[in-house]
């Protein structure tokens, strides 16, 4: 019987689950490197942990590491229903929270290391996390994608941690009502924009006015298992964030409120890293709750030990 001890939190909506004790041993070196080796040789605790009958589509598990850049403190690896991530900005602040819960952490700062580079976050003492995360950008503007059924839809190509393909201009209803919809979409759109040559983008981000007061835009983001964020997606508003900026629609230190599909919320800002080069350095700033503490059993007698797997 393996054992694995969690803390369950969501952070504005979306649910994080930490793993504390029990997880599979990666070894030591660059966390790119121990992904690896998660996928290839424990892919078993990836599904067991984050997919029924444990978790649910929308969880995203986060693994605490050693740390190999010397300048961080821990080291964090983000996984979900079916695969890995570069980043996650609500699991960072789902992390925080969560350490912070343990009594591992106090208000102050932090360094993590990614797999895809060092964040820094910051634990104000009315629980308010504030993420720096890695360099941000966009590489393609408005590119125009057919989509089979569908017609022609055109959006941007942004890095944030993980790469998006962001959406403005379409004739979508962002509501809950719509989620069926809005997932059928942005599936289909993910897919031609795969075979139009951005094979790497595995999010689909679209956008339209916001609902709540202060807020600059409402959003729904498709991750990759298909399940929709229920958060505005802390790396999904650090790439809109880089076409803002590239656009010279937003300041340096200006406040953008990213509105999510549920009404939460998340507040981003920027400094510029390279303006010639459109690159920026994003702060995502939000909450999470903690919801649960547990440890999960593993029984090998059980059919469905590590998970259901599509």
């Amino acid at each position: 019987m393996t054992a694995i001890r969690v803390i369950d939190s969501h952070t504005a909506g979306e649910p994080t689950r930490l793993v504390l004790e029990g997880g599979p041993e990666l070894g030591d070196g660059p966390l790119a490197r121990r992904v690896e080796r998660f996928r290839t040789q424990f892919d078993n605790y990836r599904s067991g942990i984050v997919n029924e009958p444990r978790g649910s589509d929308p969880l995203v598990g986060a693994l605490l590491v050693p740390p190999h850049r010397p300048d961080c403190q821990l080291g964090v690896i983000f996984f979900n229903n079916v695969g890995y991530l570069g980043m996650c900005g609500h699991g960072t602040i789902g992390l925080i929270a969560s350490l912070h819960h343990s009594g591992q952490l106090q208000p102050g700062s932090i360094r993590i290391d990614t797999p895809v580079g060092a964040i820094e976050a910051q634990l104000a003492e009315d629980g308010t996390v504030s993420v720096v995360n890695v360099v941000s950008y966009r590489s393609a503007h408005r590119q125009a994608v057919n989509v089979p059924g569908i017609g022609t839809v055109v959006g941007d190509v942004a890095w944030g941690g993980n790469w998006f393909f962001l959406v403005s201009e379409h004739e979508q209803t962002l509501d809950l009502a719509h989620v069926e919809a809005l997932t059928d979409f942005s599936w289909r759109l993910r897919a031609a924009v795969n075979a139009q040559g951005y094979a790497l983008v595995d999010h689909v981000e679209l956008f339209s006015a916001a609902r709540i007061p202060g807020a600059h835009s409402r959003n729904f983001v498709l991750c990759p298992g298909k399940a929709y964020d229920r958060s505005p997606c802390g790396t999904g508003t650090s790439a809109k964030l880089a076409c803002l900026a590239a656009d010279g629609k937003l300041a340096e230190g200006e406040a953008w409120m990213q509105e999510s599909l549920i009404g939460s919320s998340m507040t981003g800002r920027y400094r510029w890293q390279d303006r010639e080069r459109g690159a920026i350095i994003p702060t995502i700033s939000g909450t999470a709750h903690v919801t649960g503490e547990a440890t999960l059993h593993f029984d090998p007698r059980d059919p469905f030990c590590w998970g259901i797997r599509a």
